[in-house]
């Protein structure tokens, strides 16, 4: 059947400015979509997503987005002459400042041995390098199902050096939706960790046993504190 626009628009607005989806772009932590100038507006002067008002990063959310081209294309496709409409107001944008228009990217072609050229896109996001600890969360008593908590969904966290355990705390409450009097233990190796050590002294104190795969292990165990009267 004939879908009309209408049943479609409310999918297809950015909740910022209330417009079609220019350059969609997705917040991966919680898959809330905008145009792409509208968030990195917001993110100015805010690190909360906002539809969910989630905290997206505490210090860098644009770390934390992704464009979304499939999204875009099913967009253009949908709206008739928005694309053309977009294209000609950032041609008169360039030009009336006397600014070169900039050329979209096309893919460049791999070569490769054998065969025609195959071509691929470029990544649309690359790991800043400030992002440089990979860490590994691993729920003490996960096996046993201890009390009602679950294991994290995503146990494999990318962040900066100068993240301190109190930061990586304040992750696993948010995700686990842990209650106030939740106390969160955080170890590596045989040391319990301190709120205001960083990922990177703690790398360097413990060495290569605190390390698989590349990766910094900490393990984290929850206590429901008892209720007072």
């Amino acid at each position: 059947r004939m879908i009309n626009l209408a049943e479609l628009t409310p999918y297809i607005l950015c909740s910022i400015c209330k417009g079609y989806f220019i350059d969609a772009t997705t917040i991966t932590e919680c898959l809330h979509t905008f145009c792409k100038s509208c968030i990195v507006r917001h993110f100015y002067y805010s690190n909360r997503c906002p539809k969910c008002n989630i905290v997206v990063h505490q210090t860098q959310p644009l770390y934390n987005i992704r464009l979304d081209r499939q999204l875009q294309d099913i967009v253009y496709k949908l709206v008739v002459n928005l694309e053309e409409r977009e294209k000609k107001q950032m041609h008169d944008f360039y030009k009336e400042r006397g600014l070169e228009v900039p050329k979209p990217a096309v893919p460049q072609p791999v070569p490769v041995s054998r065969g025609r050229p195959r071509k691929v896109l470029g990544s649309v996001f690359r790991i800043p390098p400030e992002l440089d600890i990979s860490i590994l969360l691993e729920f003490i008593g996960a096996n046993e199902g201890t009390g009602n908590f679950k294991p994290l969904e995503k146990k494999f966290v990318r962040v900066s050096g100068e993240a301190t355990i109190g930061h990586v705390e304040k992750f696993l409450r948010r995700k686990m939706d842990l209650d106030p009097t939740c106390q969160v233990d955080i170890i590596c190796g045989d040391h319990l960790l301190e709120h205001y050590q960083t990922l990177r002294e703690i790398r360097q104190a413990i060495g290569e046993s605190a390390v698989q795969d590349g990766l910094l292990v900490l393990h984290y165990g929850l206590v429901v504190s008892p209720l007072t009267v």
